[in-house]
This record gives C-alpha cells, sequence and structure tokens, in this order.
C-alpha cells in the first residue's frame, strides 16, 4: 500500500520517530515476550530484516525504492514515500536513509532452547553499548558462531544503532537473554559446555595456548570498565588473556571479542 506523505508531523509516522525504549518495553526487554517493534536503517539492514522472516508493520523511503521494496513486503504493508527533508526530520538522523523499516520483534528464544541445538556461543556480561553489542554480533556472524546470550543489563541486539553496526546480521544469530537470579554458567555446563572468559590479567591463559576441553565453548566477555564480574570469573572452567603491549591495559570489547571469536572458531 503506497502512501505519499509530505508533513513531518504525520500522526501515521509517529512510530518511526521512536526511540528504543517506547519500541520495545522494560518488559519486553527482559521477559519472554515477542511483542514490541524494532526499527532497520538502510536498504541492506531492512532487506536483511525481510529476508529472515521478520514481519513488517511500516516502510518509510524514498520514491525510487517503491518499486524494489513492494516486491518484498504483501500488499497490506503501507509504504511511506517521503522526500530526504521528511525522512531526515522524522527519523532524527542527520542524513536521509533511502528506507527505513518498523518490524514487530521475533519470538524470544529461551538460553535452554540456544544452548540444546549450538555448540558455539557467545556471552554478554554488562556490556550496555549497543556499538560494542553490534560489533561483536557482526563479527560472531561472520565467524561462524551459532548463538548470542546477553545477561539482563546487555545491550539489546535490535537496538537501533547495535543493528547498525552488525550490519542486520543480528536478525540470523540466535539470542536469548538469560533470566535474573539463574546462574548461567551452570546452566550451560548442563548442556555440555565449556565456559572461557577473557581478561587483560596475567593469571590468565594466553589464548593462543588454551584450547577447550570439550567441542562446546561458550565465550564470555564482561564490560569494558570493570570486566566480567568476580563471581561469574570464579565459576567459569578458564580464563583466557590476548598478549599486549606493556603499559596498553585492555583492547576495546569489540575488538577483544574479534580476536577471540576468529581463535575459537567452529572449524
Amino acid at each position: 500500500m503506497i502512501v505519499c506523505v509530505t508533513a513531518t508531523d504525520d500522526s501515521r509516522l509517529d512510530a518511526f520517530r521512536w526511540r528504543d525504549r517506547q519500541l520495545a518495553s522494560r518488559l519486553e526487554r527482559e521477559e519472554k515476550v515477542g511483542a514490541g517493534l524494532f526499527v532497520a536503517e538502510g536498504d541492506l539492514v531492512v532487506e536483511r530484516a525481510l529476508h529472515a522472516k521478520c514481519v513488517p508493520s511500516a516502510l518509510l523511503l524514498a520514491d525510487d525504492l517503491v518499486e524494489r521494496f513492494a516486491q518484498l513486503v504483501s500488499a497490506d504493508v503501507p509504504l511511506f514515500v517521503g522526500d530526504d527533508e521528511l525522512r531526515r526530520e522524522v527519523t532524527g538522523l542527520g542524513v536521509p536513509l533511502s528506507v527505513t523499516g518498523l518490524f514487530r520483534r521475533p519470538a524470544r528464544t529461551s538460553v535452554d532452547d540456544v544452548a540444546s541445538t549450538a555448540t558455539h556461543v557467545v556471552v554478554l556480561e554488562a556490556v550496555d553499548n549497543p556499538t560494542n553489542v553490534g560489533a561483536i554480533i557482526r563479527s560472531a556472524a561472520a565467524l561462524g558462531w551459532h548463538a548470542l546470550i546477553l545477561d539482563p543489563t546487555s545491550s539489546d541486539p535490535l537496538a537501533r544503532r547495535s543493528l547498525r553496526v552488525s550490519m542486520g546480521t543480528a536478525l540470523s544469530l540466535p539470542f536469548a537473554r538469560s533470566e535474573r537470579g539463574v546462574d548461567l554458567v551452570e546452566q550451560l555446563h548442563s548442556h555440555g559446555f565449556t565456559c572461557v572468559g577473557m581478561s587483560p590479567g596475567l593469571q590468565a591463559h594466553a589464548i593462543d595456548k588454551w584450547r577447550p576441553s570439550s567441542d562446546k565453548i561458550a565465550l564470555f566477555l564482561g564490560s569494558e570498565r570493570v570486566g566480567l564480574a568476580e563471581q561469574t570469573m570464579s565459576t567459569l572452567d578458564a580464563m583466557v588473556r590476548i598478549r599486549m603491549r606493556e603499559g596498553i591495559d585492555s583492547l576495546n570489547v569489540g575488538a577483544a571479542a574479534a580476536i577471540a571469536l576468529h581463535t575459537y572458531a567452529p572449524t
């Protein structure tokens, strides 16, 4: 359904103005709820969302893309067509994206569901920067890892910035959020995973010298400020570190993750 819009305050475009917290409520981020919305920005990410079978609610796009995207969505999905200035103002970005898609969030997956089918999972603890989450997801997807698990405090993989940085690969990498009060390491151990964390500390094994004891590995990554919690590290099977020049305390978590994900990637 093609709809030409000229007024930036058109109420039909309100959802495109919403921020992440409005798109997905607190309940939807933390509990097993598949409701809510997410926004995909740019033609590549929107196409990947459609190819991942995400259900579109509406698209806001330039006139020259109407024919292309009309073939990818059902006839009842509104295609709001607006000029550069309208698209720039409605989305609140500094550039007029060629297309912005509003999608229904997919149903949530449980940790047990993920752990029962994957052999290589990335686990994020208190990684609250969506740029870092997006970078980690992009590396994990590129290097063949099977899934992502986040604690309740880590950023949403479907947040605008995370999805943009991951280039939409978050839509093809299954992810689950752990529940508060559940021992995630113990839960993964019950599925046969070797759980390893990353730390710059000299007590950790050099990353190129340590190998997991099983075919199933869960790689734990913590926040850039404090790393993994002491309680988490005390229950892991091993800690590994990346060798660095003296005087450099650590790498960005996205860069460190890429090195570890390559080192322990599925063969």
